[in-house]
């Protein structure tokens, strides 16, 4: 029984995935609560469920980009369980989540989150000969400097894709794909996840850390 969490945005998602059955999933509205949410939700999920805390055999988490608070919430939550139940930890780019829906269409997918500031944090994925790939790592961009590294036809996707579709097709034509409709990403995580568990490739608790790709907007102390 694998547990999944997504505090990447202000839509969080858990769930449970036994095997190739449909998981069991709980995705609500959290705004910026998720320090006091995400536990009581997931005591819902297992009761619900019925299902006991022990048995989960693993924890996927979405390592950000996103919000500050959620990221710090999510994966703390899951580096505890890794911990208390001797467990592994796999943690998997929001981004990557959201691009991986697509995976199929053998096209470039660029997922975009908001990033605040009149930018957005992006990255490329593409599956070749059968292989999922990232063509371009997760950073922090504006739509403007995105399109013109475009040169052929990409899919975009992500929650704020509504808010940039036109500027996308205005500047890119019929290079731009803009997906609109986005499956649960509790399942999407957990396919990931479950690659990865598969093929070994772990990470390590004490050493998991969010994928921020900006510092938190902290006001510096003034010194006399």
């Amino acid at each position: 029984m694998l547990l999944t969490i997504d505090t990447s945005t202000d839509n969080a998602s858990i769930a449970l995935v036994h095997g190739d059955e449909s998981p069991t999933e709980l995705n609500w509205r959290c705004e910026q609560n998720h320090t006091v949410e995400l536990l009581p939700h997931l005591a819902r999920l297992l009761d619900e469920a019925r299902v006991d805390i022990k048995s989960i055999s693993g924890v996927i988490v979405a390592k950000g980009p996103g919000s500050f608070n959620g990221l710090r919430a999510g994966i703390s939550t899951a580096k505890g369980l890794a911990f208390s139940l001797g467990i592994p930890i796999i943690g998997i780019s929001g981004l990557e989540v959201a691009a991986y829906q697509h995976a199929e269409t053998g096209l470039p997918i660029c997922p975009i989150l908001n990033a605040g500031r009149g930018e957005i944090a992006t990255a490329i994925y593409q599956k070749k000969d059968n292989r999922w790939c990232q063509l371009v790592a997760e950073h922090i961009t504006t739509v403007d400097a995105l399109c013109s590294g475009i040169i052929t036809k990409t899919i975009f996707c992500g929650e704020f894709v509504p808010q940039v579709a036109n500027e996308l097709k205005k500047q890119l034509r019929e290079k731009a794909i803009v997906a609109t409709a986005e499956l649960p990403r509790a399942r999407l995580l957990a396919e990931l996840g479950k690659q990865r568990l598969e093929a070994g490739d772990c990470d390590h608790p004490t050493t998991l850390q969010p994928l921020y790709l900006r510092r938190p907007a902290i006001t510096q102390p003034k010194h006399r």
